[in-house]
């Protein structure tokens, strides 16, 4: 009786859990906000070369 107690009591799990779910919301997120940034880089450097001269 007393183990299945301890095992109610135990929320490492749980809080395991928690956290990936966390770490996985933050990787979508950034995920998302670098790909976003990520175009908007690419066509400023592009406008940078074309415009730049070669002498």
């Amino acid at each position: 009786m007393q183990r299945i107690r301890n095992l109610v009591k135990n929320n490492k799990g749980a809080t395991a859990i928690e956290y990936g779910l966390i770490a996985a919301l933050i990787a979508v997120a950034a995920i998302g906000a670098m790909t976003t940034l990520g175009g908007k880089l690419k066509n400023t450097f592009t406008n940078v070369s074309n415009n730049m001269t070669v002498s």
